[in-house]
């Protein structure tokens, strides 16, 4: 399973969700010189998660719908958000649903590794 990653603008209901990826979700609360910790305005935030969407595989948009199997993220691995000038990440309990917006996929967006072995 992969380390999945939500990002957003804001918290609460009213949370604006920017994307998520599927792997390695991990990698901007361990590194203060990352451009997303360091980011200090909304617009700053946004552009460096654009970025981060757009470079990676595992990327899903909100246009591509929700693509857990959870209808929020308090599930997900890391809830990134910019609020009150500074990035967090924390489990939270009152993410908006996206239950509406669910497209649960399987593949790279999934965070799935399935493995087998061929049959000879």
């Amino acid at each position: 399973m992969g380390t999945r990653a939500d990002f957003y603008v804001g918290v609460g209901q009213e949370a604006e969700w920017l994307g998520s990826i599927a792997y390695d979700g991990y990698v901007w609360s361990e590194s203060r010189t990352n451009p997303l910790r360091k980011a200090k305005t909304e617009k700053t935030f946004r552009k460096v998660v654009a970025r981060i969407l757009a470079d990676r595989g595992d990327a899903t948009l909100p246009s591509m719908g929700w693509p857990w199997p959870w209808e929020d993220s308090r599930t997900t691995d890391y809830a990134y958000y910019f609020l009150n000038g500074k990035v967090r990440w924390a489990k939270r309990n009152d993410w908006p649903s996206m239950k509406d917006k669910q497209k649960i996929t399987f593949g790279n967006r999934s965070g799935l590794m399935i493995f087998g072995i061929p049959n000879k």
